[in-house]
């Protein structure tokens, strides 16, 4: 299986972000993204959207791993609490905390390099069997009519 970043699949929007998987097993995960100057909001800090998608993200592969099916994630909601500003070098950690035939309930944190919480959040996540549709090298965009 051909990795990208660290993560199972090429995700071009995790890419772009510098964001890469350290680990995803069993109803865990961590991510990390050294944060740059075009992470940041007027203060010089993380912006709040950079830190809900490192959430999401390390939920989302938390539930993934959790699953023997194979199955992929859709978002169904997110509750987010920020506590600290995010500077430097954040890791997320991900954990699925229960899961049903067809749903993940999933919690995940930021962690600073100094263990300080920037960041917590839970959510509830659909399993999906549904295969991505493929995209063109050309155009790099969805061939399907359903996107």
């Amino acid at each position: 299986m051909t990795q990208h970043n660290g993560f199972p699949n090429h995700i071009p929007f995790l890419s772009e972000l510098g964001v890469t998987c350290k680990h995803s097993e069993g109803g865990r995960s961590e991510i990390e993204l050294a944060l740059e100057k075009r992470h940041e909001n007027s203060w010089d800090m993380a912006h709040g959207g950079v830190l809900m998608t490192l959430l999401d993200v390390a939920m989302a592969i938390a539930g993934r791993s959790a699953d023997t099916q194979g199955r992929g994630l859709v978002t169904i909601e997110m509750k987010t609490s920020f506590m600290a500003p995010g500077r430097g070098t954040l890791s997320a950690r991900g954990q699925c905390v229960h899961r049903t035939t067809t749903m993940a309930f999933c919690e995940a944190e930021i962690v600073d390099v100094d263990g300080k919480t920037v960041a917590r959040a839970s959510g509830t996540f659909k399993y999906v069997k549904r295969i991505p549709p493929q995209r063109t090298a050309a155009e790099g965009a969805d061939t399907g009519a359903d996107g």
